[in-house]
């Protein structure tokens, strides 16, 4: 008799703690690019579109949604390791309301950057755009649970920001403007002072939980070892220091941020290191090629390009680190993520 009460006393308090661990984070809010938009592209009229086969085969019913991926993508699953939902909206989707945005959305837009003039290059949502957005469902959502009720629920949400690398990619390296005004260590400094500005500006609307990404090993996408073929295909070294000089200065700009903004929960995730684990050692995760993408021939193409019209796109997207030219495998989001959940995530659950 005694055994069974200790089970049943086991088994309430185990029941007690599950709403606890949901009431940690009630919603995951996103802000940035095509990492982690799952369709506010569709709205946009840009050609930086993904809401087509076979993008989202491996999705639930296979369907494509504007995810650049084969399936879900990284905030779809941390959404789900927090208990929350399996997958995060899209803002502008019109199939979606306040009622499921209340736990979990994102304003992200594929194509953006911290800079605006990296948003103007194919016409996409600026990131300041995504903070008007957020304004505004701000106020939808006070409407909907009332004003204290969403307060509090702004304040205990994940904010989630995962932005930068076309700032560099589809920016800096590619047309002169930007690249004749700053040296890139000046271009980092622009960067992290419009990073640290929009964590202001999302303080002062009330998030107290912020994690904000810095950027992967650029030169490893499958687009950039492409155009450094003549020198074998290789990673780009110089973008990868410019990535991992860009996080020293972000980890160093959130350390600021927490001493001056009284309350934060602000903390950085890296995704460099994982990923370039899974480019150096593809086998041991499970992978077979990390150098080519799944889709299409593997070397360049992303969007359009990629698209049911091209006869050479892999069958099985879970052999290779990534989807498209530029975007991880739903494989590879995946562990991502739970790399994420594991480490920079845990101190929120």
């Amino acid at each position: 008799m005694a055994c069974k009460l200790v089970i049943l006393f086991f088994f309430v308090n185990l029941l007690m703690q599950i709403p606890k661990v949901r009431a940690t984070v009630p919603a995951i809010i996103v802000f940035g690019d095509s990492t982690v938009d799952p369709g506010n592209n569709n709205q946009v009229s840009t050609v930086l579109k993904s809401n087509f086969e076979p993008y989202g085969r491996d999705y639930y019913g296979g369907q494509p949604t504007g995810r650049f991926s084969n399936g879900r993508i990284a905030t779809d699953f941390i959404s789900e390791a927090l208990r929350i939902k399996p997958a995060i909206p899209a803002y502008l989707d019109p199939k979606y309301d306040i009622e499921d945005f209340a736990t979990g959305v994102s304003f992200a837009s594929a194509g953006t950057g911290y800079d605006n003039a990296t948003s103007d290059v194919l016409s996409v949502i600026p990131f300041w755009k995504e903070l008007e957005y957020y304004k505004e469902y701000q106020n939808k959502l006070r409407k909907h649970l009332g004003k204290n009720e969403a307060n509090q629920r702004f304040s205990e949400s994940l904010h989630l920001i995962s932005i930068g690398t076309n700032d560099f990619l589809e920016n800096y390296y590619i047309f002169p403007t930007r690249s004749s005004e700053y040296s890139v260590d000046e271009y980092q400094n622009f960067l992290i002072g419009i990073a640290s500005n929009f964590i202001r500006e999302l303080y002062k609307l009330g998030a107290r939980k912020v994690v904000i990404g810095g950027l992967p090993p650029m030169g490893c996408l499958p687009l950039e070892r492409t155009t450094n073929m003549f020198f074998g295909s290789d990673c780009i070294d110089e973008y990868n220091d410019v990535a991992k000089d860009f996080n020293k200065k972000l980890q160093g700009a959130v350390t600021e941020l927490k001493q001056e903004l009284g309350g934060i929960h602000l903390v950085m995730s890296s995704p460099y290191d994982k990923l370039m684990e899974m480019i150096r050692n593809p086998s041991h995760f499970g992978f077979e090629d990390a150098e080519t993408a799944c889709c299409g021939t593997g070397f360049f193409e992303m969007s359009y390009l990629c698209d049911n019209m091209n006869p050479f796109t892999c069958s099985d997207a879970n052999k290779y680190v990534f989807w498209d030219a530029f975007h991880p495998t739903e494989k590879t989001n995946a562990m991502l993520a739970d790399y994420v959940v594991k480490t920079t995530l845990a101190e929120f659950q």
